[in-house]
């Protein structure tokens, strides 16, 4: 298959043009990224998007491992000097992998097996005769005995058998085809494995259980996964074994044949095929439940980093604890730390008069408006506590609630350590919960994407896979934001299109030697920094205080030439970027002119227009901002019917947990999140939402809140 016809194959399983599917290809052979194609070369893609180009990008590299695993298939047989031209043709159009290992099955070395042990007594030809004879096979069977066959009749039938059973279940068409019926009528069970104990009852709905292969949804197969891994379940596939039979005697049953192949057909069912399609399609639906985890686990990511910054503010950290006291620190508007602190509201060490005091003092010293209290252990607790004290003190500030997940993985990382060699672990966390409420995406780059906790069976999923895809969604959100070069960390810095940690260490590295960056150009004498690199990055790359006032968009300096052009066209200068003057001139000018002018197209036009509006447009802003909150909640409190606004937790293949403001998050079943079919949770809800839902159920003995985002009638 040559290049356009591997293009041509892209092109139809991803949807997408063969022109686009080219194009993509290309720029991603001449070296650029795909957030800078996404964003730079839309009019050679057709405004294709970061995951439409990835999509090209795997699929296309997974054609390429094909042609070539087929071209070395072709070779290993043809060493064998068994390809014939119709095998040639069957291997050069198939359209997956598995296809072509079908195909090979029969030509690969395999390990000793009885088939190959009866081959090896020259027993082949008898098992030819009954496949085309009906006659005396104890007869024909006894002219294979000797001291290097059969030891009697009955071995060399038996061998007979085995040669043809091997040669069945080594057939590339009735292969497919039980796999097919297997995957249209068989039944996925599961069983408590005797003599084990699930304390905890976790898969308890999985004790005696059963579902059609067809059916089954991925968390299902994943619990089964994870049941059978704790060796508390025993999970097998049952194939429908009357059709699979029917169709393998179909084939090898004719008239001539002997009634011995009917029993080499049984055989190689149990003892071959049944075992290996069972293997073949746990871990077929296994890939496919991993594939709906990866995906919902990125979603919930994006969704956490691209949640709205809370700018200009100036936010109270809290780290809550028991024992060890909840740690503060006070942040300003810029993420700067100013002080950091201790207080004793709770047992065993409780001193709320003096936490209220120590309080009292930071909010008279410095303007907080927002206290971020983080999600963990005494959580509940010191929001009542930081509640009550709003409510004394008629305090001027609210509160919200911020996920913690990774802040201890954070705390504890090199990257902390370097930030603040001088404070404890504890108020390392509460600098990172402050940070996370002024901007999620700049705080949440700095620690494991994998530890940041809105997955599902992410522990059961492969990590490769996980840790690509999750890499791919942080720096796709890096990149739609855009990074000041100026207060960029070297976490955030490596996620910019093209560059690297090193690179980032090195801008950072220049940042403090030097001062701050006043021109993008400058970036240019960062070692390691090279042409290419510099071509891919510097469209992300912000510099707010530049001379150059472009140099503070999101448009390329390639395009400069083109922004000044339009510039000139509205008769504006650069000091009005941004201004709603520039809008009203903007709006006056003759785009088809400009375009036949200066040769660019439509869509980089614009792109270079709605940025010389809005040039510090974020698309976060899109996104509801955090709940904030001056009183709390008890499940006590909770009544069915009782109307709340919740921020969404985390999203499931089978609904989305909510935040109330009690201990327990509550759950809203796929079915309660809007009238109608919901083929999944993530058409409705996002990571971050705040939604308004009913109760339906409290169990406060069991943990459990029942919601529902239908509006009772």
């Amino acid at each position: 298959m040559d290049s356009k016809q591997l293009q041509e194959a892209v092109a139809k399983e991803t949807g997408i043009s063969g022109k686009q599917v080219g194009q993509v290809i290309a720029l991603l052979a001449d070296g650029n990224t795909v957030p800078f194609i996404a964003r730079y070369r839309k009019e050679a893609t057709g405004s294709l998007d970061e995951v439409q180009i990835k999509a090209i990008s795997d699929r296309y590299t997974y054609r390429q491992n094909l042609e070539a695993r087929k071209d070395e298939v072709i070779r290993l047989i043809e060493e064998q000097n068994q390809l014939t031209t119709e095998l040639r043709k069957d291997i050069l159009n198939a359209d997956v992998l598995q296809r072509v290992e079908d195909l090979y099955r029969p030509f690969k070395q395999k390990r000793r097996t009885r088939a190959s042990a009866a081959k090896e007594k020259g027993l082949e030809p008898l098992a030819d005769w009954l496949m085309k004879n009906r006659g005396d096979a104890n007869g024909k069977a006894a002219a294979f005995i000797g001291p290097k066959q059969a030891a009697d009749v009955e071995e060399a039938l038996q061998g007979a058998r085995d040669i043809l059973a091997e040669r069945f279940a080594d057939d590339a068409d009735i292969r497919e085809k039980i796999r097919e019926v297997t995957r249209r009528n068989g039944l996925i069970r599961s069983a408590l494995k005797k003599g084990k104990e699930d304390e905890k009852q976790v898969f308890e709905m999985y004790y005696e259980y059963e579902e059609r292969v067809a059916r089954i949804v991925p968390h299902r197969v994943l619990a089964m996964n994870r049941g059978e891994k704790e060796d508390i379940l025993k999970v097998t596939i049952e194939p429908p074994a009357d059709t699979v039979l029917k169709v393998m005697k179909t084939k090898w049953l004719k008239g001539n044949t002997h009634p011995e192949v009917e029993a080499a057909i049984n055989d190689s069912y149990k003892r071959l095929i049944q075992p290996a399609v069972e293997r073949e399609m746990r871990g077929e639906l296994s890939e496919k439940a991993e594939e709906q985890a990866i995906h919902i686990f990125s979603e919930n990511l994006r969704s956490l980093l691209l949640q709205p910054p809370m700018k200009n503010k100036m936010v109270l950290g809290v780290d809550p604890a028991y024992r060890t006291g909840c740690k503060l620190a006070v942040v300003d508007e810029t993420g700067k730390l100013l002080e950091v602190a201790v207080i004793y509201p709770h047992p065993p060490k409780a001193n709320p008069e003096a936490a209220k005091k120590k309080l009292t003092e930071l909010i008279k010293k410095y303007p907080i408006e927002i206290m971020a209290i983080g999600n963990g252990t005494a959580s509940r607790e010191t929001e009542q506590f930081i509640a009550d004290f709003i409510g004394e003190r008629a305090v001027a500030a609210s509160y919200v609630i911020v996920s913690e997940a990774g802040a201890s993985v954070y705390s504890a990382s090199d990257v902390a350590r370097g930030e603040f060699p001088e404070l404890q672990v504890e108020e390392r966390s509460a600098v990172s919960i402050a940070r996370r409420l002024q901007d999620p995406l700049a705080e949440l780059v700095k620690i494991d994407p994998k530890a940041v906790g809105v997955g599902q069976y992410q522990h059961d999923v492969s990590q490769k896979k996980l840790a690509d895809q999750l890499t791919f969604v942080v720096e796709t959100a890096v990149n739609q934001v855009g990074v000041n070069v100026n207060s960029a960390s070297s976490s955030l810095l490596q996620y910019v299109a093209g560059l690297n940690k090193t690179v980032a260490d090195n801008i950072i590295h220049m940042r403090n030697e030097n001062g701050r960056f006043t021109s993008r150009p400058q970036l240019k004498k960062i070692p390691r920094l090279g042409a290419k690199t510099y071509e891919q990055a510097i469209g992300f790359l912000r510099i707010p205080e530049a001379k150059n006032l472009l140099d503070s968009t999101g448009i390329h300096p390639e395009s400069y030439e083109l922004a000044e052009t339009l510039l000139k066209e509205a008769g504006a200068d650069k000091k009005e970027i941004g201004t709603e003057g520039l809008t009203a001139k903007l709006a006056a000018i003759d785009f088809r002119a400009v375009s036949e002018k200066t040769g660019a197209g439509a869509v980089t036009l614009r792109d270079i227009v709605e940025t010389l509006k809005r040039p510090a447009r974020d698309p976060r802003d899109n996104f509801p901002q955090p709940l904030l909150k001056k009183d709390v909640l008890k499940m006590e409190d909770l009544l069915p019917g009782m109307e709340l606004q919740g921020t969404v937790r985390n999203v499931v293949d089978f609904g989305a947990f909510v935040d109330i403001g009690v201990k327990q998050d509550g759950l809203v079943h796929i079915s309660k999140l809007k009238k109608g079919f919901v083929k999944h949770p993530l058409e409705v809800v996002s990571t971050g939402d705040v939604v308004t839902v009913w109760v339906e159920k409290a169990e406060k003995e069991k943990g459990r809140i029942a919601l529902t985002m239908l509006q009772p009638e």
